[in-house]
């Protein structure tokens, strides 16, 4: 803000000075005043509404429509202020009674376009300096991520070499015991598991998902229930374990043992439009003191991968929490 009052500053200032030292008459100086007001409301039009929501890829005719409408805006302003006040308050107005409609609006059209090409590359450079800062950001939290895993892979491996080991001890032992460090050796696997760009195949992080639910499931049988459906599944990519925290909040923060209001998990992908839904009870029992880090994480996760493509929807009415995610892949 501060950046665009001292532009304006030297704008005006830049305008104004030429006037006070060339001289000028009353007249001039009030047309002068209500088209630079006029043209400062035209950026903002322009520079808070019709670039940021248009100037993006499929939005080409909604850009034309909204600085058409900005112009249209300039002339009628115009028109409102030096033809209709300026005349009724100060005895005068801005053109000759002779001049057309059409020369009217052909001439604001003129006027209009410097402030609307302006804003256009302000906002273009200001994205640009944000698009700079935020691959900037991002290259550090790969650095940053490559080193805590380069720290911590010893450990995640020894780890899951011992539960194979354990697995093959459990065999004789208990089916149960043996699934479930099975299943416990696969989640492991799958978040040792890395690709160049930091994405999996959705149906992958799926079989993750599921592997999760069932460990769960192990420990709260036959009292869990969850229901857990997937919908257009196909060759899908997208960043690993992006979804598992919002099921793990579910099954911390919810109640797992209630048939009437289980946890529901909805995952559905369409025209490269993924939604996944979890909902579940809340459960008032007494929570651990953890401090939420997985849900900062995952905004963070999303801020830095998917800019400008996810929407995160959170609901809670005191009985039921739900959280939305919306990626476009």
């Amino acid at each position: 803000m501060s950046i665009h009052i001292l532009c304006w500053i030297l704008v005006l200032g830049y305008f104004y000075g030429g006037h006070l030292i060339d001289g000028t008459t009353f007249s001039k100086a009030a047309l002068s005043i209500s088209m630079n007001f006029i043209q400062v409301i035209e950026f903002y039009i322009c520079y808070l509404w019709v670039y940021p929501r248009f100037l993006k890829k499929n939005k080409v005719l909604q850009l034309i429509g909204g600085i058409l409408f900005t112009i249209g805006v300039f002339i009628a302003l115009r028109y409102l202020i030096e033809e209709v006040l300026y005349l009724k308050w100060l005895g005068f107005h801005n053109y000759d009674d002779r001049t057309t409609a059409w020369e009217y609006i052909s001439d604001n059209i003129y006027w209009s376009i410097g402030f609307i090409v302006t804003p256009a590359a302000v906002y273009g450079i200001e994205q640009s300096f944000k698009s700079e800062q935020m691959h900037r950001k991002l290259k550090e939290e790969v650095v940053k991520a490559e080193l805590s895993f380069l720290k911590s892979q010893i450990n995640p491996h020894f780890l899951y070499n011992t539960l194979n080991y354990v697995y093959s001890l459990a065999i004789p032992v208990s089916d149960k015991l043996a699934n479930a460090v099975l299943r416990l050796s696969d989640l492991m696997r799958y978040t040792l598991n890395d690709s160049p760009d930091g994405k999996v195949s959705l149906d992958r992080e799926v079989e993750y998902l599921e592997s999760y639910v069932a460990l769960f499931k192990m420990r709260f049988e036959p009292k869990f229930y969850v229901d857990f459906t997937t919908e257009g599944i196909a060759n899908q990519k997208i960043a690993s374990l992006i979804l598992i925290p919002f099921v793990e909040n579910a099954f911390k923060h919810g109640v797992v043992t209630d048939e009437a209001q289980p946890v529901r998990i909805r995952l559905k992908v369409q025209n490269k439009r993924l939604s996944f839904e979890v909902s579940n009870k809340i459960s008032h029992a007494q929570k651990d003191h953890s401090s939420g880090i997985g849900m900062v994480n995952i905004h963070r996760r999303l801020d830095l991968i998917y800019p400008e493509k996810h929407e995160l929807l959170i609901s809670n009415n005191g009985n039921t929490y739900k959280s939305t995610l919306i990626l476009h892949l």
